[in-house]
Parts: structure tokens; sequence; C-alpha cells
């Protein structure tokens, strides 16, 4: 079983290729942009030759032809024109290829992380793991729209320019390339220099932000400990760490750009006094030595962004990357789509046989379980922390596969049951309730989004939760806050249980859902859990004594192994791990 995204150890141009061919959109009408591409490039050289042909024809004998130089004008700002609304319609044509190919990227990598199990995406921290979908797509969007448009052009301006310089004057476009070609040589060496010193700055950032950030969250904590200074600190220490990793990446960049403007000048020079000997023996006119001077700035416009470009491009080709390792990696958890198994509704019968499951590198967590549920039967799990009883819970919901053996619902291999039946059917109110930044109308309309606001005061009335709702600042339409924080634990427990009553599932499957809820609203809930599960299959892991007592049956867990079961009266009076947790739960209610 895969728990890690996988890293392609594709080269760059393996990775460019690979991560287009996922986005079609962007190879759609490219051709035609590239196109438009070649004639703003081209149109460029259209001023140098302006200039040169006013100077060398315009002006010849001394008497200025106004006739040749104004149509010379008027064409030359025709040209322009036509060479700017190209340049327009190419970056049009670019930035809608480009934000198509890459929503569909996300739309992929977003989807194919819900196709992977609960434990691979724990295999790797959630801002991490959002950052894949999200960030490092928008180092590919930036490079694709501004870096590799800036290739595109920057190469074929070099090429045109030298081109039109070697047709003016041969000498002086050899002494051009003589002045740049160690710094082309060198360009790559500071490039690499600027990589490294970026990826460090990027490291930096990220630690400032986890930082920042822990602090924001942790603000009760902190406060609780006196640990303000402390905390202080490390946030300075972070900040100052980010802005010398800063200091030290523009200390590259500003090195680098005024050494190619000393080449660039140094070549100016150059050609400045070598024009001019060849002016006097009649090799190169006026004309063409003062258009070479405007050639020349087409030439080394690229050079001087060319640092700026790798670097964006080595950030491309790394989100590429991690991207493609979400991509990569075997959807292991996967819906079967169409091709599934469509559950009709009603009571659902649950069986596991010969099932095994281990964390990779890990003992083994269930053994060989093999058991029956029939329908319209409320279970108990209960076991020592550890002792498989959330691993049971994540195997039947299929937010993990087991290695071996398999689960069934009425009869069917979970793997082979769409998702959208299986959701349907099969509602699970985890520890841990999560609530989403909205109204407490909108988290609990999250079970069923179609269903009114009446028939969600109508659901917490049945729950006996009208009272509470009342109580609340704004009743249903009270802002939870992000994560729910605006309401205690217990209350978003409430929510989460209101959930999935709405959602009317076939299976409810509660994962300690009352463990934060005060005595008062726990008997509150009892009541009302009565009726949720009334005439459903329900299965309650939990470790309150109330949950075991009313269930039908009590499944024992210890090891990884199902070591008794029968009905609570039965098994507290048989020495074991019922009796024991039983004898636990009694002294602790008395203490």
């Amino acid at each position: 079983m895969s728990v890690a995204f996988q890293d392609s150890g594709r080269s760059a141009l393996a990775t460019v290729r690979h991560g287009l061919s996922l986005t079609p959109e962007f190879r759609k009408g490219l051709a035609g942009t590239l196109a438009l591409a070649v004639i703003a490039t081209i149109g460029k050289i259209i001023v140098p030759i302006a200039v040169q042909q006013t100077i060398d024809t315009g002006l010849k004998g001394g008497t200025p032809d106004i006739s040749y130089i104004s149509t010379a004008v008027l064409l030359c700002a025709a040209a322009v024109v036509i060479t700017a609304l190209c340049g327009y319609v190419m970056n049009v044509r670019l930035y809608r290829a480009t934000e198509a190919s890459l929503a569909t990227l996300r739309v992929r990598g977003f989807r194919h992380v819900h196709d992977l199990s609960v434990l691979t995406q724990n295999s790797e921290r959630r801002g991490a793991l959002v950052s894949r979908v999200t960030n490092d797509i928008d180092q590919i969007s930036n490079f694709m729209q501004w870096g590799g448009l800036m290739i595109i052009v920057a190469f074929g301006q070099l090429l045109v320019a030298t081109g039109l310089m070697f047709v003016y004057s041969w000498q002086l476009t050899l002494l051009v390339w003589v002045c740049f070609i160690p710094l082309m040589i060198v360009l790559p060496r500071f490039q690499r220099w600027l990589s490294a010193a970026y990826s460090t700055v990027r490291e930096r950032t990220g630690d400032m932000l986890s930082a920042v950030s822990e602090s924001v969250v942790g603000a009760a904590v902190i406060r609780a400990y006196g640990s303000e200074r402390r905390t202080s600190e490390r946030i300075d220490n972070a900040i100052n760490a980010n802005r010398s990793a800063q200091v030290r990446a523009q200390k590259i960049v500003g090195l680098v750009f005024p050494l190619t403007e000393i080449v660039a000048a140094a070549a100016i020079a150059g050609i400045v006094l070598l024009g001019v000997r060849l002016g006097i023996s009649g090799d190169i006119s006026a004309g063409r030595l003062v258009a070479f001077l405007f050639l020349v700035t087409l030439f080394v416009s690229p050079l001087q962004i060319a640092t700026e470009v790798l670097n964006e491009a080595q950030n491309a080709v790394a989100g590429w990357r991690r991207i493609l390792g979400v991509l990569d990696t075997p959807p292991d958890v996967a819906d079967p789509g169409d091709e599934g198994v469509t559950l009709p509704r009603g009571p659902i019968a649950v069986a596991f046989e010969d099932v095994h499951f281990a964390y990779p590198g890990g003992a083994p967590v269930l053994h060989e379980l093999s058991v029956s549920i029939p329908p319209r039967t409320r279970i108990a799990v209960v076991g020592e922390t550890g002792s498989g009883k959330t691993t049971f819970a994540k195997l039947l919901t299929r937010l993990m596969d087991p290695v071996d053996g398999r689960v069934t619902v009425d009869g069917h291999d979970l793997r082979q049951v769409r998702f959208s039946s299986l959701r349907e059917r099969i509602v699970m109110v985890p520890q841990d309730g999560f609530l989403f930044d909205g109204t407490l109308a909108e988290n609990i309309r999250f079970g069923r989004p179609a269903a009114t606001d009446d028939e969600i005061a109508l659901a917490m009335t049945e729950l006996g939760l009208a009272d509470w709702v009342e109580g609340l600042p704004k009743g249903l339409a009270t802002p939870v806050g992000q994560r729910g924080e605006s309401l205690s634990a217990g209350e978003r427990q409430l929510v989460a249980l209101a959930r999935a009553y709405l959602a009317d599932p076939d299976l409810l499957l509660l994962d300690e859902a009352t463990s934060a809820v005060d005595p008062a609203t726990e008997v509150r809930l009892a009541r009302a859990l009565e009726g949720v599960t009334r005439g459903r299959t329900a299965i309650s892991i939990a470790h309150r004594l109330s949950t075991a007592e009313n269930a039908d049956e009590v499944f024992v867990f210890d090891a990884g192994r199902l070591v008794q079961r029968g009905r609570h009266a039965e098994l507290v009076e048989e020495p074991g791990v019922y009796a024991d947790l039983h004898a636990s739960w009694v002294s602790a209610a008395h203490s």
C-alpha cells in the first residue's frame, strides 16, 4: 500500500512534456499563438530599419527627401501598430489557453487527492498537500504566461537581431558575439546560485508563515503558559532568517544585471570605435551604424532577463514535478464510477471477511477479522486505545481499503460500490466533527444540500435541540467561524450529529461522537439517537458505558482482534476484556 506521493525521476524536459500532455487545452491553437509571436518579434526590427533607411536614403545628398521620410515613418507606424496588435492577441490567446489548461490540472489534482486513502493523504502535511494543487500550479501559470512567452520572444528577438546585424556588418556582429559569449557561459552558473538562493528563500518563508500561523492558532495555549516571550523570539528569528535569505538572493540578482549592462556598454563602445573605422573605409554607412546600435539593444535585452526567466522555468519544473507526484500516485481508494454498483435504499447488512490491515512498516492493526452485522442492528464497538476500533470504522466507510480480505455491504464488495451510492447510504460522524466557515444552517445542510430551513428546524426539534438553537444569537443563521471555533467542542458535535440525521443514512456510524458532550446533553442526545437509529443499522464506537448498555450487541476489540461479542448483560458477567473495561468505566464514573 502506497503512503507517500511518488517523486518522478524525469528530466526537466520530460517533466514539461508529460505536464503538457495532461493539459490539451494549452496545445489547442498553440500554432496560431506562435505565429503571432513570430510576427511580434519580427516587428521589433521595424524601427531600426526605418532609421537606417531615413538616414541613408531620405537624407542622402544633404537635401532631405520629405516625401520618402514621411512614407517611411507612416509605414513604420503602421508596422508598429500591427506588431502591437499581434502582441496583444498573442497574450490574450496565451492567457486563455494557460488558465484553461491549469484549471484542468487543478481539478485533476484535487479529485485525485480525494481518490487517495486517508493513509496516503496523511503522509504529507495538509498545508503542503494543498500547496501542491494551488501554489505549485500558480508557479506553472506564472512561467507559462510570462516566462514561457519571454523565452519564445527573447530567443526569436536574439535570432532576428543577429541576422539583421550580420546583414549590416558581419565585423560588428562578430564583435558583439565575442563580447557576450563569456557572459552566456557564466549566466548558467549565476542561475544555479540564484535558484539555490531562492530555494532557501522559499524554505525560510515557509518557516516564517508556520511560526506566525501557529502563534495565532495557539494563542490561548501561549497565554495559558505565559510563553509570549519565547513565541516572540521564535517569530523574530524566523523573520530575520527570511530577511537574510532574501538579501542573499538579491545580492546575486544585483550582481547579474549590472554585469550584463557592463558587457553591453563595452560592446557599444567597441561598436562605435570599430564602426567609425569601417565608416571611414566605406564598409558601413552612417544609417547602418546607427541602426546597428538600435539592434544591439534588442540583442542585449533577452540576455538581461535570461536569469530571471531561467529561475521561473526551474520553479515551474519543480511545480510540475510536485503536482505530477500527486497524479502519478496510484489511487488506492478509487471510485469505480459508472461501472460500480448502486445500492438500493434500505437497512444495510455488513460483513467483514478475513480482513487484515497493517500500516506500511508497522505491525498488523486488524488480524483476519470475520464478522457479520445483520440489518437494523445497533452495534457498540469498544476496546482500549489502539485496539483497532477506528481502523474498523475507516474500513467500513472505505476511507481505507484492507490489505487482505474484503468488506461487504448487502453482499457487495465496498470496492465495487460507487462513491455516490456509498456516501449516501453510509454516514460517519467522526470524533471531531469538522465544521465549515459558514452559518449553523449551512453546516447542517451539508448532509442534504436540498434541505430547506424549515426541514432543518424540524430536524433540530426532533433531535431535542430546538431550545439550544433558539439560545444562539442568530439561531440557525449564527456563524460558526472557521472550523467551528465560535462553538464549543460539544456544540460542534451536536451540529455534526444533526448533519448526519438530516442526511438520513441507512447505516449510521458514530466514532465516539458524543465524547465531548456534557452529561445533560448526552441524555437528550440519547433519546434523539434512539429515534435516529431505529430501523437502521447503527454502529457506535465509544468509551461511554451508556452506549454499550443500549446496544443490541457489543463488539470487543483487543490488539487488533475481535475477542468478545454479545449483549452487555452477558459480557459483563464473563471474565475478560469487556468486564475489565466495564469495571474501569464504573470506577471512573464514581471517582
